[in-house]
């Protein structure tokens, strides 16, 4: 590695990334176990692996432990937002370029490739790869080999490639959005994460941990939920999986007073659900802005994700709703349609 390359590689972890998940799989669940099994398997023998799954369900997470428990987990594991970088920047970040490259480029970069070299490369949200890139990415896949911008040689890589999508790659390839040959090239070995709402029995033991985790943070005495705010939790749909349970906790965790968490100290959108019929009735109206929310999230899951078609069912502009999408931050609900 060529000291100037050295002295600019990238940790992988770009601008605005972050995660609210648990740093390990928690729970019992038979989905869960299942899943455990499934990596313990892919870890040694996969050298590409899609993962699959909503919003929310700790897709890293699992590449992640697919990486500690392979024998690259002492090489680095370099996760890649696909949905945070910029087009025109996609394969300097990726492949590296040399100094003089294009306009601009000053100095030398090593790229994410590269950075990864013995160890992961995880790709998430694979999806939004520009379809540019995804042919490059096909042929480093292929040939173990990069060439950053600007260079003429190839040079070898030794990494693995873990990719995850919230979305129908297969549908995308029929609309001619995602390479036919980069899907069928990821997607031999694919894993499945389970959502929230498949694996409840999970939920005591993940809150526990996320409690846990806020009272350490704020180094506070230890909270815990109480047998009424657990079976709330347990009627809940959660459409945002285990990211929306944390949110949840550390809402509760912030505002109930004591040690024991009750009902009334969680979210107004857990609150309101089927169960809650003992709460005031004012508790379990929702405010205007969730409501409105609520019903955008239910139209798009509803659609897959086609602005189009929801904005029809909600009878609304289609111009109208993408700003609420974006104003109420539900872009990763957006599907292939989005015409």
């Amino acid at each position: 590695m060529a000291n100037g390359d050295a002295n600019n590689a990238s940790s992988g972890e770009l601008p605005g990334r972050s995660t609210v998940l648990p740093n390990r799989l928690i729970g019992g669940s038979e989905c869960v176990t299942r899943l455990h099994t499934q990596i313990e398997r892919v870890a040694g023998r996969a050298r590409t692996v899609m993962i699959q799954g909503e919003s929310g369900t700790g897709k890293e997470l699992v590449a992640r432990e697919i990486h500690r428990v392979s024998d690259r987990g002492e090489g680095r594991f370099v996760p890649v937002d696909c949905t945070a970088v910029p087009e025109s920047l996609f394969e300097s970040q990726l492949f590296g370029h040399v100094r003089g490259a294009f306009t601009g480029a000053a100095q030398s970069t090593l790229g994410l490739f590269r950075a990864a070299d013995g160890g992961t490369l995880f790709l998430d949200e694979i999806g939004e790869l520009p379809f540019t890139v995804q042919a490059k990415l096909l042929r480093c896949i292929q040939e173990r080999a990069v060439t950053p911008l600007g260079r003429v040689e190839p040079i070898s890589v030794d990494v693995r490639i873990i990719a995850a999508t919230h979305r129908d790659l297969s549908d995308m390839v029929g609309q001619g959005l995602f390479r036919e040959d980069l899907f069928y090239r990821m997607n031999v070995v694919a894993l499945q994460v389970p959502t929230l709402r498949a694996r409840l029995d999970d939920i005591p033991s993940l809150a526990a941990h996320f409690l846990d985790e806020l009272s350490e943070l704020c180094e506070e005495p230890s909270k815990q939920l109480s047998t009424a705010a657990l079976t709330q939790l347990g009627e809940y749909t959660w459409p945002g999986n285990v990211r929306e349970l944390y949110n949840a906790m550390e809402h509760a965790h912030v505002f109930c007073p004591s040690e024991t968490i009750g009902p009334e100290d969680l979210p107004a959108t857990i609150r309101r659900e089927p169960g809650a019929g003992h709460l005031p009735a004012e508790a379990r109206i929702l405010p205007l802005a969730d409501a409105e929310r609520e019903l955008i999230m239910r139209a798009l899951r509803a659609t897959n994700g086609n602005q189009s078609r929801a904005s029809r069912i909600l009878q609304i502009e289609r111009h109208r709703l993408h700003r609420k999408i974006v104003r109420y931050g539900l872009k990763s609900l957006l599907g292939c349609g989005r015409s």
